[in-house]
């Protein structure tokens, strides 16, 4: 990680661009969850207690690069406005006039959000000249958008080459801090639980993540490929035929490496992914499956995956066990995610499913660690160099 954060940074009377992640759930000008607006939260008072004017960028959804009111942050400035108790100023715009007047409204020691950096194309394609616009309104950068930081984008990335000053935020120091101690410094045993629908979406975690592990649990649709690789009858579940010789290939490589590699033994089944379908238990391998899928692990997994957890002294978790939106399927997600919250040592949980599978199960606050960068975390543990993060240290 890069060796200055906020913390080291003399802002005092400087105007500070900061990156934040307020990408979060909008609909008809209403926040449904803020979680990413509180996490920012931090940096924010830090800042201004050292006396700096603050400029808060993020982007919002897809607008594909021009306006689009349903994407404006907006209700954002309104929702920080009541957790800091004071005014936030809202910018029309995140470069030109209508920046540099909100920051001039703002004076010194003041708060101003400028609206949808992706409501202008140059953004996403990390222009040079948009970058420089943006570093133009500010003395000194700090990236806290750990969640954007694997995309090179001109508020992530390009910004930082027009800038004198830079750090990572609060937020962005512990994101590294913790997912980087988990990949270099594990407590053991280090268990990873990893769910979701697709092996895709996981495998260089995976496979970054064998020589590390002392165990890995797989749930979620993601394990039927690896049980129809084992000529296992998976019924209508989901599985990626492509990589079915991948699934072996991990197979084999984690019995070579002494890694305890779990997969699902019972789990519930229905003929289709819907409320009120009837659900039924079944051993993995039954054909009486016939036609139906499986969309939830079953008790017995969730007893040999919560011994296995139970030992561990750092567990990653990415990935609901189930389809955990619908009650029927929801247990095993639930379960689990009960178990990761009782381990005696260090839990990491990333990904907006599994962040509301343990606020589900009521246990948010027996988790040592939640990312708030999906995307992010799972690069980061699949060995990628995350460009915003690379930046910071690079300057």
């Amino acid at each position: 990680m890069a060796s200055r954060t906020v913390n080291d940074l003399d802002v005092s009377g400087r105007r500070v661009f900061v990156r934040v992640d307020f990408n979060v759930p909008i609909k008809n000008g209403v926040i449904s969850d803020d979680t990413r607006i509180q996490a920012s939260l931090p940096t924010i008072r830090l800042l201004l207690e050292k006396g700096a004017t603050v400029i808060l960028a993020s982007h919002l959804g897809r607008p594909k690069g021009k306006p689009n009111p349903e994407y404006s942050l907006r209700p954002i400035a309104d929702r920080l406005s009541e957790h800091l108790g004071r005014p936030v100023h809202f910018a029309e715009d995140c470069i030109g006039e209508r920046a540099r007047a909100a920051v001039d409204k703002a004076g010194t020691g003041g708060v101003v959000l400028l609206e949808n950096l992706r409501f202008h194309a140059e953004e996403e394609k990390n222009d040079a000249g948009f970058a420089k616009e943006l570093a133009s309104l500010a003395d000194v950068y700090v990236n806290d958008a750990f969640g954007s930081a694997h995309r090179a984008h001109a508020s992530t990335e390009g910004i930082v080459h027009h800038v004198k000053e830079s750090a990572a935020g609060l937020l962005m120091g512990k994101e590294v801090e913790y997912l980087g101690r988990v990949l270099e410094a594990p407590d053991r045993p280090f268990v990873a639980v990893l769910g979701g629908a697709k092996v895709s979406d996981k495998l260089e975690v995976i496979e970054n993540m064998i020589p590390r592990l002392d165990a890995l649990l797989i749930g979620g649709a993601m394990a039927y490929t690896f049980l129809k690789a084992r000529g296992v009858a998976v019924g209508k579940s989901l599985v990626e035929t492509e990589l079915l010789d991948t699934a072996r290939d991990v197979e084999r490589r984690a019995q070579e490496r002494g890694l305890r590699l779990e997969l699902p033994v019972d789990h519930v089944v229905a003929p289709k992914l819907e409320q009120g379908a009837p659900a039924e238990t079944l051993e993995v391998g039954d054909e009486a499956i016939g036609e139906r899928m499986g969309l939830d692990i079953g008790p017995r997994t969730v007893d040999t995956y919560r011994a296995v957890l139970a030992d561990a002294k750092t567990v990653i978790w990415n990935g609901p066990m189930g389809v955990f939106e619908i009650d029927a399927f929801a247990r095993g997600t639930i379960e689990i995610a009960r178990a990761v919250a009782s381990v005696d040592g260090t839990t990491v949980i990333g990904g907006g499913d599994s962040i509301a599978a343990v606020a589900k199960a009521g246990v948010t606050d027996r988790i040592t660690h939640i990312s708030t960068g999906g995307g992010a975390s799972l690069e980061f543990l699949g060995g990628r160099t995350l460009p915003g993060v690379e930046a910071l240290k690079n300057r």
